[in-house]
């Protein structure tokens, strides 16, 4: 079996897979999110995420690999410990140094500044889609990850999530309430409610369809990557928000982080 770390700044992704047969997919088993929370020691992590193992009936000791993936430095100290604790093993901690191991290429500029999450979901939709592609992930910072035609990671914009965009509008305004994040009926709010829905959710649509018109734009402009061959994939927990009122995505793939960690490990191990 597998087991992924992917901390995230608002959550922390843990998974197991199922490996029996390295040559093939692996099968997702197990996934649970918790808090992040930058204070907790890898003690407390452990405290956490023992029982839900227990609870899975998942025997720590059979676990092969760990693959750790952090956009929060202050805790990769915390779940080295963690894995080791929880297997004995160390985990393999995705950064700078294996990324000329693998087949997308990151430009000079950003082998110290792309997150290891980005890098995950260009791998993963590089191998998977076997085309160019632009990663949409929406997180706590919704990133858009550029791959070309020939595996070079072409570039990244990133904007401030929807929910992100939202709490901030929600926290520092007198007058606006906590209001349910959905698809308005319409775009000209007669009330607060479908006035803040129509500004976050359809101005996001449309922040999300122009950059991405853009980046295909550039995309062929520097490297001669055609538009039309372009592959643009959802990922992250709000995705599912904007898939209704647009056509701007050709695939959603929920887990495609994870499932590039796992290959990532793979990768290294042949």
């Amino acid at each position: 079996m597998i087991l992924v770390f992917d901390i995230g700044n608002t959550n922390i992704k843990t998974a197991v897979f199922d490996d029996e047969k390295p040559d093939s997919d692996s099968t997702l088993l197990h996934v649970w999110r918790i808090s992040t929370d930058i204070r907790r020691t890898g003690d407390e992590y452990f405290s956490i995420l023992s029982p839900l193992f227990r609870d899975a009936k998942i025997d720590c000791q059979t676990i092969e690999d760990i693959v750790l993936s952090s956009v929060v430095p202050a805790l990769i100290g915390p779940f080295v410990n963690l894995s080791q604790k929880l297997t004995g093993k160390k985990p393999l901690v995705i950064g700078p140094d294996i990324y000329n191991r693998l087949p997308v290429k990151v430009p000079a500029t950003g082998v110290h500044e792309i997150g290891t999450d980005l890098l995950c979901d260009a791998l993963e939709a590089w191998c998977k889609y076997k085309s160019p592609c632009i990663i949409a992930d929406f997180g706590t910072a919704l990133s858009f990850t550029a791959v070309d035609k020939n595996g070079n990671i072409a570039g990244v914009a990133i904007a401030p999530g929807i929910r992100t965009a939202f709490n901030s509008l929600f926290n520092n305004t007198a007058q606006i309430p906590a209001i349910p994040l959905e698809i308005p009926p319409t775009s000209l709010g007669k009330n607060t409610t479908v006035a803040v829905q129509s500004g976050i959710v359809l101005g996001y649509k449309g922040l999300v369809e122009a950059l991405i018109k853009n980046m295909k734009a550039d995309m062929e402009k520097e490297s001669g990557t055609k538009a039309s061959e372009i592959k643009v994939i959802a990922t992250g927990g709000l995705n599912s928000m904007l898939q209704p009122i647009t056509n701007i995505f050709d695939f959603l793939d929920k887990e495609l982080t994870i499932n590039g960690m796992v290959r990532i490990s793979k990768l290294l191990k042949k």
